[in-house]
């Protein structure tokens, strides 16, 4: 069973991850739609890497939680870009956060969305590599054998994490309910970008593959989890000039006017292709010492929240 996070705001920089009870866990929403009609008010923001206090701040910045981290947002709705894990301290807390916030926007006639990014997809191919020690210590109390062979590899203190994240396990079902890629009305959201052979393939096609491997029922579906994959690809975030052509190409495949995107640090967010591409990875996160920064869309005017 998860652990469900309330949080009590005490101020400071960071969070004890410790505050979470069991009391209130309400089971996981399935995976939510591929394509969603847009919304009176949409709101996106990039990555937090594991960073409590940098996601609290995003969140109240755009008017999404209060300073318990409850939703009051209503009827908006908001997509996160991915990379809710590594790099940080925080990452179960994060997780259990977000998964109460899809429950509480659900209910208050909004939605909450957040999407795999490549650092998600990591942690279920076992790759660690970006792990803090804090971050291993998190999920050691991670139900599992410690004599299956699977975790062999893995010293002791490690099984716990490998175990919730593996294919099947508790963190990696929790992931499964997630989209990669999400279109809400005209905006397309997705951690790295959506290139054209991509938008072809389509989304619930590319969301379905990633989510059947993540429950164990499948194998890694590599064209989406690596190499130039929507999760991978910064075509259009690592250029003051992307090929602007390219994106075009794509958004007009899918129907869409614009793209959001996480995944490549930017001194501050900021559109490119006249607007066609968001860039709102702001290396918020304590890792990158950034500040908090949104998208928010009413209508078809996209302003920066920052």
């Amino acid at each position: 069973m998860l652990i469900w996070l309330l949080i009590a705001c005490t101020g400071d920089a960071t969070q004890d991850t410790s505050q979470r009870s069991q009391d209130s866990d309400p089971g996981l929403m399935p995976a939510p739609p591929s394509v969603i009609d847009a919304p009176e008010r949409l709101v996106g923001f990039a990555d937090v890497h594991g960073d409590l206090a940098a996601t609290l701040s995003v969140l109240q910045l755009a008017g999404l939680t209060d300073e318990q981290g409850t939703w009051i947002g209503g009827t908006t709705v908001a997509v996160q870009t991915g990379d809710q894990l590594d790099r940080g301290d925080d990452e179960q807390a994060i997780l259990d956060l977000f998964e109460q916030l899809r429950h509480q926007a659900d209910a208050a006639g909004g939605g909450f969305y957040p999407l795999l990014g490549n650092h998600e997809t990591m942690n279920v191919e076992w790759d660690f590599r970006y792990v803090t020690d804090d971050g291993w210590v998190d999920f050691a109390d991670t139900e599992h054998d410690p004599d299956d062979p699977a975790l062999a590899d893995f010293e002791p203190e490690q099984r716990g994490r490998a175990a919730a994240f593996m294919p099947g396990g508790p963190y990696a079902l929790v992931l499964a309910n997630h989209n990669l890629v999400m279109q809400v009305g005209e905006t397309v959201f997705v951690h790295g970008g959506v290139l054209p052979d991509h938008a072809r393939a389509g989304l619930e096609t590319i969301n379905q593959e990633v989510q059947a491997w993540m429950r164990g029922d499948t194998e890694a579906p590599e064209d989406w989890i690596s190499g130039e994959a929507p999760v991978w690809t910064r075509l259009y975030s690592d250029s003051d000039d992307p090929p602007c052509h390219v994106l075009t190409e794509a958004l007009g495949v899918l129907g869409a006017s614009r793209m959001v995107v996480g995944h490549t640090v930017q001194d501050e967010a900021n559109p490119a292709c006249d607007g066609q591409v968001w860039r709102l990875d702001v290396g918020m996160a304590e890792h990158y010492g950034g500040t908090a920064a949104a998208l928010e869309i009413v209508g078809d005017e996209a302003v920066l929240l920052q």
